[in-house]
């Protein structure tokens, strides 16, 4: 086998892929699998191993060098036999015991291929753990990356940029009425999906990671099936995730979607009713209202959007306004008919509607009654919740559960951490999932985001706390960006100062409460972000300026009244 060439093998759709750092160099013996290049794009970090051992007779790439599948990295002569450096022995649990009664085996095995769950089995496998990941979809990233945050937020992106558009009319610029054509929208939307997924099939093919796609069903605490085939493990990982909850008065009819459903952009309705007045059912009522429907909401608590402060939300509903005929809160439906000319809604105490989509977005349902968790001795609350303890482990001691499944709030980036936590765990780490509080974003336009403690719990629960708003009227970069409608705001521990929670209302808040969300973690108080230089003009300026208002030294305000 003298004079191989060795090619960068299929990387996904990743192409013109800067090499940072060469691994070996001429008269190397390398092993197979050992890494012979490093690669860095502007999503991941990859290194290149070696097909097969050998003794390196030339290096073809060097450092700063861009290469794709194909490109040629060096010339392996010979077999020179090489010892593969081994793993500490405490680096990774031991295997399975072989079985009879089983097709597969492996370390540990993640159910469900969402964000947390990818990052789980990703996890498991930097640290030397045998994984199988398994998917019932036939591409990986479960809900969020394929109908759920990403595609959502493409469709977000694009109606910002019309709504833009026609606010520079009151700038002086001016376009025409935009032409929407749908399967070009559309086919973006899965343009920005399929990239992501295929990122995650190549690092997943990286690591060694093995997927399986079906679905995953409890044998017993060490086996699972997945569509006919048994798989024996040490460890699993739950990570099924949840699935939009449904009306059962609702009749079946294609133009009753939940937001799966809406993310298909089937057609474009004139009139619009979103049932329920939460997050994801107002980001696509966004959507539909800038391509040009009219919207109604309904809910049946007194607010939307609970969970934000109220004045946060406030300042969206007045600046949304425009977009919706009725908002009907404490307001039940009670009653929807299918007819040809559209479909017929009553409610109770307001007047009956037609429209031509209904969009039901009445929260989610967590999956863990559907895995036969039961058959492992896993416990499953009448919600469908699996209680966990710090570690995520759940009351068997060899299996985890994570995200949606393992309780509220049901958001990705939680579920990521708690799949890190997880994997080191089953690896034998001390890794515990501390978070102190967790962000949370409406990208609506203005976005809402907020973390830790809110004003309003702190009201409820009569918890002393001190309260400074920064008014975005008063920031130069959102003057000038035309968008001063949003505010921040910071709320502390009254007596030691420390930052407890926080809310931002304006656009890119979701980018913006990190650092409130960071703070809270570290213990900061009100001198530490006020000290903190904030570049200018910026809206991240708000947050130390807010600071600067609690501790009454803000000169970008009028004079405060002396505390």
């Amino acid at each position: 086998m003298a004079g191989t060439e060795v090619k960068v093998p299929d990387i996904g759709d990743f192409k013109e892929v800067e090499v940072i750092e060469v691994l070996v160099k001429p008269g190397d013996a390398v092993a197979k699998e050992q890494s012979l290049i490093t690669l860095e794009s502007d999503k991941a970090t990859m290194e290149i191993p070696s097909p097969s051992e050998g003794k390196v007779s030339q290096i073809k790439v060097k450092v700063g060098d861009k290469v794709s599948k194909g490109s040629l990295i060096l010339m392996l002569e010979g077999e020179a036999p090489v010892q593969t450096p081994k793993a500490p022995e405490a680096s990774k649990p031991a295997s399975p015991a072989p079985s009879a009664g089983s097709d597969l085996e492996c370390d540990v095995v993640v159910i469900g291929a969402g964000p947390g769950g990818y990052s789980a089995a990703f996890r498991a496998a930097d640290l030397g753990m045998k994984t199988v990941l398994v998917e019932r979809y036939p591409v990986l990233g479960g809900v969020c990356l394929n109908v759920g945050c990403i595609p959502s937020k493409a469709l977000l992106h694009t109606a910002a940029i019309m709504d833009g558009a026609r606010a520079l009319a009151s700038h002086g610029i001016s376009f025409g009425e935009p032409k929407v054509d749908l399967a070009k929208l559309r086919d973006f939307k899965n343009k920005v999906v399929g990239k992501l997924t295929g990122g995650l099939a190549s690092m997943a093919k990286m690591r060694k990671v093995t997927v399986m796609q079906g679905t995953a069903t409890f044998l017993d605490k060490n086996r699972v099936q997945v569509d006919g085939k048994t798989l024996r493990f040490n460890y699993a990982i739950i990570a099924a995730g949840s699935q939009a909850a449904k009306l059962p008065f609702l009749p079946d009819d294609p133009r009753i979607v939940d937001s799966t459903g809406a993310l298909e952009l089937k057609s474009l309705p004139k009139k619009m009713l979103v049932i329920g007045g939460g997050i994801i059912g107002l980001e696509m009522g966004t959507v539909y209202s800038t391509l040009g429907a009219r919207l109604d909401v309904v809910e049946m608590m007194d607010g939307l959007m609970l969970g934000a402060d109220r004045d946060l939300v406030n300042v969206w509903q007045k600046f949304n306004a425009p977009r919706f005929d009725k908002v009907m809160l404490k307001t039940k439906t009670a009653k929807v008919e299918a007819a040809k000319d559209g479909l017929k809604v009553s409610f109770e105490g307001a007047d009956p509607k037609t429209y031509d989509m209904i969009l039901v977005s009445v929260g989610r349902v967590p999956n863990g009654k559907k895995i036969g968790a039961d058959k492992a001795g896993v416990t499953v609350d009448e919600r469908g919740f699996i209680k966990t303890d710090s570690q995520m482990r759940t009351n068997v001691a060899n299996i985890f559960a994570i995200g949606d499944i393992a309780g509220n709030p049901m958001l990705a980036h939680k579920a990521v951490h708690e799949g890190h936590v997880a994997a080191e765990a089953a690896s034998g780490m001390k890794s515990h999932f501390d978070a102190r509080v967790v962000p949370s974003v409406a990208y609506t336009d203005p976005e809402i985001a907020w973390v830790g403690l809110t004003e309003d719990e702190a009201k409820k629960n009569g918890t002393a706390v001190g309260v400074a708003k920064f008014p975005w009227a008063a920031s130069g970069r959102a003057i000038a960006n035309g968008r001063d409608e949003g505010f921040t705001k910071l709320i502390f521990d009254a007596e030691t100062h420390r930052v407890v929670g926080g809310g931002i209302v304006g656009t890119g808040a979701g980018d913006l409460i990190s650092e409130l969300a960071l703070a809270v973690e570290m213990g900061a108080d009100a001198t530490d972000i006020g000290k903190t230089i904030h570049p200018h003009p910026t809206t991240s300026e708000s947050v130390g300026m807010a600071a600067e208002v609690f501790e009454g030294v803000c000169t970008d305000l009028p004079p405060q009244r002396k505390k």
